[in-house]
Protein backbone atom coordinates (compact mmCIF):
# COMPACT_ATOMS: atom_id res chain seq x y z
CA UNK A 1 0.00 0.00 0.00
CA UNK A 2 1.13 3.21 -1.08
CA UNK A 3 -0.46 6.96 -0.07
CA UNK A 4 0.43 9.96 -2.06
CA UNK A 5 0.65 13.69 -0.05
CA UNK A 6 0.45 16.10 -2.89
CA UNK A 7 2.28 19.24 -2.10
CA UNK A 8 1.63 22.80 -3.76
CA UNK A 9 3.41 26.05 -3.08
CA UNK A 10 2.23 27.21 0.22
CA UNK A 11 1.46 23.45 1.65
CA UNK A 12 2.07 23.65 6.05
CA UNK A 13 0.60 20.21 6.91
CA UNK A 14 2.59 18.02 4.76
CA UNK A 15 5.34 16.40 6.85
CA UNK A 16 2.55 16.11 9.71
CA UNK A 17 0.39 14.07 7.61
CA UNK A 18 3.42 12.51 6.39
CA UNK A 19 4.35 11.40 10.46
CA UNK A 20 1.01 10.33 10.59
CA UNK A 21 0.85 7.34 8.05
CA UNK A 22 4.54 6.58 8.14
CA UNK A 23 5.79 6.61 11.93
CA UNK A 24 2.19 5.92 13.55
CA UNK A 25 0.02 4.28 10.72
CA UNK A 26 3.41 2.41 9.54
CA UNK A 27 2.17 2.72 5.79
CA UNK A 28 4.41 3.12 3.22
CA UNK A 29 3.98 7.51 1.89
CA UNK A 30 5.62 10.04 -0.53
CA UNK A 31 5.64 13.63 -1.15
CA UNK A 32 3.88 14.40 -4.78
CA UNK A 33 4.43 17.63 -6.59
CA UNK A 34 1.64 19.55 -7.81
CA UNK A 35 3.50 19.57 -11.00
CA UNK A 36 2.96 15.72 -11.93
CA UNK A 37 0.88 13.89 -13.47
CA UNK A 38 0.80 10.40 -12.87
CA UNK A 39 -1.08 8.96 -9.50
CA UNK A 40 -1.49 5.35 -11.31
CA UNK A 41 1.04 4.19 -8.09
CA UNK A 42 -0.62 4.89 -5.23
CA UNK A 43 -3.16 3.44 -3.22
CA UNK A 44 -5.01 6.55 -1.86
CA UNK A 45 -4.14 10.22 -2.15
CA UNK A 46 -4.13 13.22 0.75
CA UNK A 47 -4.40 16.81 0.17
CA UNK A 48 -3.01 18.48 3.38
CA UNK A 49 -3.55 21.98 4.96
CA UNK A 50 -2.32 24.63 4.15
CA UNK A 51 -2.19 27.88 1.83
CA UNK A 52 -1.78 26.76 -1.49
CA UNK A 53 -0.69 30.23 -3.57
CA UNK A 54 -1.24 32.19 -0.52
CA UNK A 55 -4.96 31.95 -0.99
CA UNK A 56 -4.17 34.22 -3.91
CA UNK A 57 -7.78 35.48 -6.10
CA UNK A 58 -9.35 32.47 -3.62
CA UNK A 59 -8.35 29.60 -1.54
CA UNK A 60 -7.43 26.38 -3.56
CA UNK A 61 -8.40 28.13 -6.97
CA UNK A 62 -4.95 28.52 -8.48
CA UNK A 63 -4.10 24.70 -7.38
CA UNK A 64 -6.81 23.13 -8.92
CA UNK A 65 -5.42 24.12 -11.76
CA UNK A 66 -2.45 22.12 -11.38
CA UNK A 67 -1.55 19.17 -13.68
CA UNK A 68 -1.81 16.81 -10.63
CA UNK A 69 -5.26 17.60 -10.88
CA UNK A 70 -6.31 15.72 -13.82
CA UNK A 71 -4.33 12.71 -12.50
CA UNK A 72 -6.28 13.22 -9.14
CA UNK A 73 -9.90 13.31 -11.27
CA UNK A 74 -8.72 9.89 -12.97
CA UNK A 75 -7.89 8.55 -9.39
CA UNK A 76 -11.28 9.77 -7.78
CA UNK A 77 -12.99 7.72 -11.55
CA UNK A 78 -11.14 4.44 -10.26
CA UNK A 79 -12.89 4.92 -6.95
CA UNK A 80 -9.78 5.45 -5.02
CA UNK A 81 -9.96 7.56 -1.82
CA UNK A 82 -8.90 11.00 -1.77
CA UNK A 83 -9.31 12.98 0.92
CA UNK A 84 -9.12 16.66 1.35
CA UNK A 85 -7.92 18.62 4.83
CA UNK A 86 -8.39 22.33 5.69
CA UNK A 87 -6.96 23.30 1.86
CA UNK A 88 -7.28 19.99 0.66
CA UNK A 89 -11.12 20.26 0.50
CA UNK A 90 -11.00 23.98 -0.58
CA UNK A 91 -9.12 22.10 -3.61
CA UNK A 92 -11.66 19.09 -4.02
CA UNK A 93 -14.38 21.91 -3.76
CA UNK A 94 -12.33 24.15 -6.66
CA UNK A 95 -11.57 21.48 -8.68
CA UNK A 96 -15.13 19.85 -8.69
CA UNK A 97 -14.40 16.93 -7.17
CA UNK A 98 -16.55 17.54 -4.41
CA UNK A 99 -20.16 19.38 -4.70
CA UNK A 100 -20.53 23.26 -2.84
CA UNK A 101 -18.11 25.92 -2.04
CA UNK A 102 -16.04 27.35 1.11
CA UNK A 103 -16.56 30.45 1.65
CA UNK A 104 -15.55 33.56 4.51
CA UNK A 105 -15.94 32.31 7.82
CA UNK A 106 -19.23 34.24 8.81
CA UNK A 107 -17.19 36.38 11.28
CA UNK A 108 -14.82 37.25 9.04
CA UNK A 109 -11.71 36.39 11.24
CA UNK A 110 -9.50 33.33 11.04
CA UNK A 111 -10.51 30.30 13.15
CA UNK A 112 -7.91 28.40 15.35
CA UNK A 113 -9.55 25.96 17.80
CA UNK A 114 -10.26 22.85 18.93
CA UNK A 115 -14.25 21.73 17.99
CA UNK A 116 -16.66 19.34 18.86
CA UNK A 117 -17.88 16.67 16.13
CA UNK A 118 -20.56 14.35 15.54
CA UNK A 119 -20.26 11.66 13.03
CA UNK A 120 -23.24 11.67 11.05
CA UNK A 121 -22.49 8.59 8.71
CA UNK A 122 -19.81 5.64 9.45
CA UNK A 123 -21.12 3.89 6.44
CA UNK A 124 -18.29 4.76 4.58
CA UNK A 125 -14.07 4.04 4.15
CA UNK A 126 -13.66 7.15 6.23
CA UNK A 127 -15.38 6.94 9.07
CA UNK A 128 -15.92 3.04 9.79
CA UNK A 129 -13.38 3.25 12.25
CA UNK A 130 -16.43 5.05 15.14
CA UNK A 131 -19.70 4.16 15.90
CA UNK A 132 -22.70 5.78 14.58
CA UNK A 133 -23.52 9.40 16.03
CA UNK A 134 -19.68 9.10 17.74
CA UNK A 135 -18.69 12.64 19.60
CA UNK A 136 -15.11 13.59 18.60
CA UNK A 137 -12.25 16.22 19.18
CA UNK A 138 -10.31 17.73 16.30
CA UNK A 139 -8.76 21.20 15.94
CA UNK A 140 -9.45 23.55 12.71
CA UNK A 141 -7.88 26.77 11.67
CA UNK A 142 -9.17 28.39 8.69
CA UNK A 143 -10.17 31.79 7.29
CA UNK A 144 -12.16 29.89 4.55
CA UNK A 145 -14.40 27.26 5.67
CA UNK A 146 -17.81 28.02 5.88
CA UNK A 147 -19.32 25.71 3.50
CA UNK A 148 -22.07 26.54 1.37
CA UNK A 149 -24.79 24.58 -0.88
CA UNK A 150 -28.34 25.61 -2.16
CA UNK A 151 -31.06 24.48 -0.19
CA UNK A 152 -31.76 21.22 -3.14
CA UNK A 153 -28.38 20.23 -2.74
CA UNK A 154 -28.39 20.08 0.99
CA UNK A 155 -31.18 17.77 0.72
CA UNK A 156 -29.23 15.53 -1.64
CA UNK A 157 -26.67 15.46 0.58
CA UNK A 158 -28.57 14.61 3.28
CA UNK A 159 -30.99 12.20 1.23
CA UNK A 160 -27.47 10.40 -0.34
CA UNK A 161 -25.88 10.67 3.55
CA UNK A 162 -23.03 12.20 2.10
CA UNK A 163 -22.25 14.38 5.58
CA UNK A 164 -20.19 12.81 7.56
CA UNK A 165 -19.03 15.01 10.09
CA UNK A 166 -20.97 18.00 11.92
CA UNK A 167 -19.83 20.54 14.23
CA UNK A 168 -22.01 19.81 17.92
CA UNK A 169 -21.95 21.05 21.19
CA UNK A 170 -20.92 18.40 23.80
CA UNK A 171 -23.92 16.72 23.81
CA UNK A 172 -24.16 16.22 20.44
CA UNK A 173 -26.24 18.80 19.48
CA UNK A 174 -25.78 21.00 16.20
CA UNK A 175 -26.50 24.28 17.47
CA UNK A 176 -25.90 27.82 15.87
CA UNK A 177 -22.94 28.64 19.09
CA UNK A 178 -21.49 25.23 18.15
CA UNK A 179 -20.85 26.00 14.61
CA UNK A 180 -16.90 28.04 14.23
CA UNK A 181 -17.82 29.17 10.71
CA UNK A 182 -21.42 29.55 9.66
CA UNK A 183 -21.13 26.49 7.86
CA UNK A 184 -25.15 25.73 6.37
CA UNK A 185 -26.66 22.89 8.20
CA UNK A 186 -22.95 22.98 10.53
CA UNK A 187 -20.99 20.72 7.84
CA UNK A 188 -17.50 19.93 8.42
CA UNK A 189 -16.97 17.36 5.79
CA UNK A 190 -18.60 15.54 3.01
CA UNK A 191 -18.21 13.07 0.68
CA UNK A 192 -19.04 12.58 -3.28
CA UNK A 193 -22.12 10.48 -4.33
CA UNK A 194 -19.69 7.78 -4.36
CA UNK A 195 -18.09 8.21 -1.14
CA UNK A 196 -14.39 7.54 -1.99
CA UNK A 197 -13.85 11.16 -1.63
CA UNK A 198 -13.92 12.98 1.21
CA UNK A 199 -13.23 16.61 2.08
CA UNK A 200 -13.33 18.22 5.94
CA UNK A 201 -11.98 21.58 7.17
CA UNK A 202 -11.05 20.02 10.55
CA UNK A 203 -7.15 18.76 10.73
CA UNK A 204 -7.34 14.30 11.57
CA UNK A 205 -3.59 14.60 11.56
CA UNK A 206 -3.41 17.52 14.81
CA UNK A 207 -5.60 14.88 16.48
CA UNK A 208 -3.54 11.74 15.79
CA UNK A 209 -1.37 12.25 18.99
CA UNK A 210 -2.37 12.52 22.98
CA UNK A 211 0.49 14.94 23.03
CA UNK A 212 -0.85 17.55 20.91
CA UNK A 213 -4.55 17.41 22.27
CA UNK A 214 -5.74 19.77 25.18
CA UNK A 215 -7.66 16.74 26.24
CA UNK A 216 -5.68 13.87 24.88
CA UNK A 217 -8.16 13.12 21.92
CA UNK A 218 -6.77 11.05 19.31
CA UNK A 219 -9.82 10.93 17.43
CA UNK A 220 -8.76 12.40 13.84
CA UNK A 221 -6.36 8.74 13.61
CA UNK A 222 -9.67 7.46 13.34
CA UNK A 223 -10.45 8.54 9.96
CA UNK A 224 -6.72 7.54 8.72
CA UNK A 225 -7.34 4.26 10.36
CA UNK A 226 -10.58 4.24 8.52
CA UNK A 227 -9.24 4.48 4.88
CA UNK A 228 -6.44 1.99 5.49
CA UNK A 229 -8.27 -0.50 6.87
CA UNK A 230 -10.80 -0.41 3.98
CA UNK A 231 -7.99 -0.35 1.73
CA UNK A 232 -6.37 -3.52 3.12
CA UNK A 233 -9.63 -5.43 2.62
CA UNK A 234 -10.03 -4.09 -1.16
CA UNK A 235 -6.27 -4.80 -2.07
CA UNK A 236 -6.78 -8.52 -0.64
CA UNK A 237 -9.73 -8.80 -2.73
Amino acid sequence: MNVAIIQFPGTNCDIDTYRVFSNLLKVDVSFVWHKENDLTNFDAVVLPGGFSYGDRLRAGVIAAHSPVIQALKKFALKRKPIIGICNGFQILVESELLPGALLKNSNQKFVCKWVTLKVENNNNIFANYFKSDSIIRMPIAHNEGRYYVDNEKLEELERNNQIILRYVDSTGNASIQSNPNGSISNIAAVSNIEGNVLGLMPHPERASESILSPDSSTNGIGLFHSMIHSLEVILKK
